[in-house]
């Protein structure tokens, strides 16, 4: 009870703060004319999402259960971010080379990193080995080759195996991952693939865990919670058949859909591990050690998108406000907006939040398709050239999976806290790319590559335009 009391405060106490940093941003120059989208993240809202997820499974789990909350680094691959998670005691969760090295970078521990992938390289599974990092093998071929490396140089990393329960999808097809066809994990309800998991396990000594991720955003919790049922009886019939205690660990991954329809967070971590306590009995219990891989629902309510509106107009009688926020930071709003609605909030031209009555209207980007749109016909104080439009539960994946549609430049990225004089405090997580940076990385460096392939290069090809041939 005490834990909803000082959820529900911490609600209200989200838009008041969002409200002073929006503001900070627009006075510093943050956003602006000359940058005109930044992203904010609310460094104090992160931290108490991390402090309820510990919480919360300390509270269910039996005193001394190893756990580990490995954050899913796809949500906000960004450096500060996940050295200050980790210095919140989390680990972290990676699914690629770069996000291996982003981890290392935010100096995580190998033994609090988890590699999950299912199209881990040669390479990549030993470094991961050699490192000490845990890996999740996907599939039979995976697995065959870490048999190979652990013939040649054997590890004391820890190594599971990935299942899918095949339980089922939620309301977002492309999110849902223990579906008959899902692309990741071992189907246990193939024909022979259970028997091939259990045999697995006892021919392999150091196959000490179990790994499953059904949840997503749109995945009921009692589906959520059907699937870590059945990952936790697979692992007593292995260590039944065993006649030891050969699984001892289970990553019941994460996924824990996040409420974008209000600043309330709703499910809370601690609903989803009372849950997991009353339909899985012995889960908690101390028996087996227990990995999580939250991402989205530790984030998305503590950031805020920025951007300044750079045109009013209309069309067809509607009001148009042309923003610098569209599908280069909002990718999956714009093209799935049914699937993926976010809320807008409309702030003045020195930030302060706008007052009047709502007015119908569409929040366009910048990107030169007719669908860049973050809201349609959305009721708002009417936004105006010079104002700004928020972008309210962007904290996950909107930060760190920039579409660069149009050549758009990567906005900066500040977290901010409040300042001992009631003010805020800023501190730059990612600096605003700048054209050259662009530029390079589409290959300025090599403009004339592609003519150097050429046996001739007559100089009459570049004539300027108008210019006929003699």
């Amino acid at each position: 009870m005490a834990a909803t009391a000082a959820t529900a405060a911490t609600d209200t106490q989200r838009a008041p703060a969002r409200d002073r940093a929006v503001r900070a941003a627009v006075a510093q120059g943050l956003v602006g004319p000359a940058e005109p989208v930044a992203g904010l993240l609310d460094v104090d809202g992160i931290r108490r999402s991390a402090a309820e997820l510990r919480a919360a499974f300390e509270e269910f789990t039996a005193p001394g259960t190893p756990v580990l909350h490995a954050f899913a680094v796809k949500a906000a691959s960004l450096v500060p971010v996940l050295r200050l998670l980790a210095q919140e005691g989390l680990g972290c969760e990676v699914a690629s080379p770069g996000e291996l090295a982003l981890a290392r970078a935010a100096r995580v521990p190998a033994a609090h990193t988890v590699l999950d992938s299912p199209a881990k390289t040669l390479a990549e599974l030993r470094e991961a080995l050699a490192l000490g990092i845990a890996v999740n093998a996907d599939n039979p071929e995976e697995l065959s080759r870490i048999d190979g490396l652990m013939a040649s140089a054997p590890s004391k990393a820890p190594i599971g195996l990935r299942v899918n329960p095949q339980i089922g999808g939620g309301s977002i097809g492309a999110m849902s991952t223990a579906t008959d066809t899902s692309k990741f994990g071992v189907g246990l309800r193939d024909e022979g693939a259970r028997e091939w998991v259990v045999r697995c396990c006892l021919d392999r000594p150091w196959l000490t865990r179990l790994h499953a991720h059904v949840g997503s955003q749109g995945m009921p919790l009692e589906l959520m919670a059907a699937g870590v049922s059945a990952l936790f009886h697979l692992a007593e019939e292995i260590n039944e058949r065993a006649g030891r205690r050969q699984i001892d660990t289970l990553d019941i991954g994460g996924g824990l859909p996040v409420n974008f329809a209000s600043d309330a967070t709703a499910p809370t971590f601690r609903e989803y591990a009372a849950l997991l306590r009353s339909a899985v009995p012995g889960l908690m219990s101390g028996r087996y050690g227990l990995v999580t891989e939250f991402g989205r629902s530790l984030l998305a309510k503590h950031g805020t998108v920025v951007a300044r509106v750079e045109y009013a107009k209309s069309a067809g009688g509607r009001p148009i406000a042309v923003t610098h926020a569209g599908a280069q930071v909002a990718t999956r709003t714009v093209f799935v907006p049914d699937a993926w609605p976010i809320r807008v909030a409309a702030y003045d031209a020195h930030g302060l939040p706008k007052t009047g009555a709502p007015v119908a209207q569409d929040i366009a980007g910048p990107c030169c398709f007719a669908g860049d749109l973050v809201a349609e016909n959305r009721p708002l104080p009417l936004l105006r050239s010079g104002d700004h439009a928020a972008l309210l539960d962007t904290g996950a994946y909107y930060f760190s999976n920039h579409f660069a549609y149009n050549s758009l430049p990567r906005p900066g990225i500040y977290g901010y806290a409040a300042a001992p004089d009631g003010g805020v405090r800023f501190a730059t997580v990612r600096t605003p790319q700048t054209l050259a940076e662009l530029t390079e990385e589409s290959g300025g460096a090599h403009a004339d590559a592609l003519r150097g392939l050429l046996q001739e290069q007559p100089r009459d090809r570049e004539r300027p335009y108008g210019q006929e041939r003699p």
